[in-house]
């Protein structure tokens, strides 16, 4: 189940009750409130909020003020959205209002289902339960730590995921590529039997693929142990550890069979490291509690990008596709190589940020 919380749907919750003043001003004029992150893919780098501040780091308050006449769930739920608002919280990790995340970050943290019913919203917490959610509330205002972190768990294609500091909190564009069935693209008969997930992370990309190939074997690599710890646990709670195959592996380096063959796939997808380190500086506080190196990498981003598109081939089976995430790399991709046989896949209404290309392109993926 994902979450979706309206701000009318929330006051009206309240029975009347008027929302604080830092709330009566719209808070996101989206109507795509939805924690989803395939409701709405974000590139890694320049997501901007739906909710925009005029705080900046040198007026933010270093406070959170005043909580203690706080007692229902509602209160807190409205109260956190005007301290995100006041300290200029990022949102870019799947949530489009700060009403969203102070539900989401209040409902998760009490361990309450986001589909709570209406009398619930006024029930009067515990001590400790205020207690927490001041902590919670506060990390998220003050350190800017993102909320799939202060819970340990992050929603891709509608499921949640355990994810830490350890891994990118999932909001890849490949979750609306793999519910529409990639567009088409892949065979049809045979369907795919062997895929690929390079830089799996968390795992979620891998796990989907698992559940809508449910004849297909899937291996998800990554070069950081880490990565690799937190998605064994996702893959085990998922109950797919007979179908999904986690290797540390940079890149292709360590995908051999016993004879230090190539292992081979009719589909591989990545969404590998693509920001230019050049960017960091300008990414909101929120990005520097991600793992740098599955943000960054050299070359305006395209280092390791090239790198997979070079050696694609011979772990590629007749016939089948490699698809990479780009983000907004695509314009440094397009002008480094203007003339390459890509496809941009069509990600409308998002800009497109995944290129494809079929096994037979790749000799000459560069156009030359």
């Amino acid at each position: 189940m994902g979450w979706s919380y309206r701000l009318e749907v929330i006051l009206v919750m309240s029975r009347g009750l008027p929302a604080p003043a830092a709330l009566q001003v719209p808070l996101c004029q989206s109507s795509r409130s939805s924690i989803r992150a395939f409701d709405y893919p974000l590139p890694k780098s320049h997501c901007m909020s739906h909710a925009p501040s005029d705080t900046t780091p040198e007026t933010r308050p270093e406070t959170l003020g005043n909580h203690d006449h706080l007692e229902t769930i509602l209160d807190f739920v409205r109260w956190a959205a005007s301290r995100m608002d006041e300290h200029g919280v990022f949102l870019g990790h799947g949530t489009h209002s700060y009403l969203d995340e102070s539900a989401w970050l209040v409902l998760e943290g009490l361990r309450l289902p986001p589909d709570l019913g209406n009398d619930w919203w006024q029930a009067r917490l515990t001590s400790e339960e205020r207690t927490t959610l001041v902590e919670l509330i506060r990390r998220r205002c003050l350190d800017h730590t993102p909320t799939a972190y202060l819970l340990n768990r992050a929603w891709f294609l509608g499921q949640p995921y355990y994810v830490d500091e350890r891994v990118l909190i999932p909001r890849s564009p490949f979750g609306d590529l793999i519910r529409d069935d990639f567009k088409g693209l892949l065979a049809r008969s045979p369907t795919p039997q062997r895929l690929l997930d390079i830089g799996t992370g968390s795992g979620c990309i891998a796990i989907a693929l698992a559940e809508h190939f449910p004849q297909a074997d899937v291996v998800g690599s990554d070069i950081d142990f880490g990565a690799l710890a937190v998605a064994s646990h996702n893959v085990a709670d998922y109950q797919l550890a007979d179908r999904v195959e986690l290797i540390q592996s940079d890149g292709f380096d360590q995908l051999l069979d016993a004879d230090d063959k190539p292992l081979v796939f009719d589909l591989i997808v990545s969404n590998p490291p693509y920001v230019d380190p050049d960017e960091a500086e300008d990414l909101p506080d929120e990005y520097h509690h991600e793992p740098a190196g599955a943000l960054f990498a050299p070359d305006q981003g395209l280092a390791l990008v090239e790198r997979l598109l070079d050696q694609a081939t011979e772990h590629l089976s007749p016939g089948g596709w490699i698809f990479i995430e780009m983000g907004n790399g695509r314009h440094w991709f397009d002008q480094r190589w203007p003339e390459h046989r890509g496809l941009w896949v069509d990600l409308s209404p998002a800009p497109s940020s995944i290129v494809a290309f079929k096994r037979e392109q790749l000799d000459q993926w560069r156009g030359e």
